[in-house]
């Protein structure tokens, strides 16, 4: 791994910092995370890179930016355009980087936007505003809040997880006239406020996670069946969740394992993948720091980094699966109120 080359792009709150988006060099060997250079930005909560490693978008105050990357892994600002409503939350890129998809945690839209040819980003292509479902519970009513966005692996789809509604909507995507057209709903627990989803690595399961009741739903996904999604197994991080509240889910690489981070526990949990990808807990490392919300392995699934965002800092870890256990390595780094982390290989 050590000829090889990679950055880590961190995306923060602007309060104390404006520089919104921070670069690193990274070694993975080490867990060593060495910052470069940043760039300017408002509020940056999720960046992605385009499947070419040539542009990074980031969701911003003022819409969606686009960013080229150069040889060196360093960020030049291209654009930025307006996604129709209030700062997203989540992003994720079409493999072909004709589309960008943004879901919004403040007013509930779910957006697509164009992204020309030379990789900035174009105007709307379509939005839906989800609504909310009147009374969840008799204390409140939850508004939506699309907290993530992830393609189907056959980027058939799109997923909209939203924690106010606590639904997870399925939009079919019409890539020739920019549509999006709702297909199907996977409808969670009421109160268990879905936050984020993933898919297996052989994309035959769906992973989301639930930020109230701390649980892994593991749903089967086969792309034969168009957008149906079947429940196999939920899998509860704690039997007494208390004021625990799931943050981030992470795969590694080899499809052996699924890494959790839990707030106010302040822990990572490491959970074992079987061969149908359900899941058993294995081990639960505290991270000494306040709300893990954001989770990256490192190149080899050996090492981990957590955002601390309360206690602003950069943590690492390094994975003993033998011994069960994940260890504190390095310094941590100090960084005003982390959002989100992407590793991208140099090259």
């Amino acid at each position: 791994m050590a000829s090889k080359k990679y950055v880590a792009y961190v995306g923060i709150y602007t309060q104390k910092d404006p520089m919104g988006i921070h670069v690193y060099d990274l070694d993975p060997d080490r867990a060593v995370l060495v910052e470069r250079s940043k760039v300017k930005a408002d509020n940056v909560s999720d960046v992605r890179i385009s499947m070419d490693g040539q542009y990074l978008y980031a969701t911003v105050d003022q819409g969606l930016s686009a960013y080229h990357v150069d040889a060196s892994g360093d960020l030049e600002f291209i654009n930025t355009s307006w996604i129709g409503g209030m700062r997203g939350h989540s992003l994720c890129l079409s493999s072909r980087n004709r589309y960008a998809f943004v879901g919004g945690f403040h007013d509930g839209r779910v957006t697509m936007m164009h992204i020309n040819d030379d990789g900035s980003v174009g105007d709307i292509a379509d939005g839906i505003f989800h609504q909310h479902l009147g009374f969840s519970s008799v204390e409140k009513r939850e508004n939506p809040h699309v907290t993530s966005v992830v393609l189907t692996p056959d980027e058939k789809y799109l997923c909209a997880v939203d924690k106010g509604i606590d639904q997870v909507k399925i939009y079919e995507i019409d890539y020739a006239r920019g549509k999006l057209k709702l297909e199907n709903i996977i409808r969670c627990p009421m109160n268990s406020a879905p936050r984020t989803m993933v898919f297996g690595i052989n994309g035959k399961q769906a992973y989301v996670l639930t930020e109230t009741t701390n649980t892994v739903m593991v749903l089967d996904y086969r792309a034969d069946r168009g957008a149906q999604f079947d429940l196999v197994q939920e899998l509860h991080l704690f039997t007494k969740a208390g004021n625990a509240a799931s943050a981030d889910i992470e795969l590694s690489a080899d499809g052996k394992y699924c890494y959790v981070s839990v707030d106010a526990r302040n822990s990572v949990a490491c959970n074992a993948i079987d061969d149908k990808g359900k899941l058993t807990w294995i081990f639960t490392t505290h991270i000494s720091g306040d709300y893990p919300k954001g989770l990256a392995l490192l190149p080899g699934d050996q090492d981990y980094v957590v955002l601390n965002h309360d206690s602003n800092e950069i943590r690492t870890f390094h994975l003993n699966h033998k011994g069960n256990y994940g260890l504190m390595e390095n310094k941590p780094i100090e960084i005003s109120t982390p959002n989100c982390i992407l590793i991208h290989e140099i090259g």
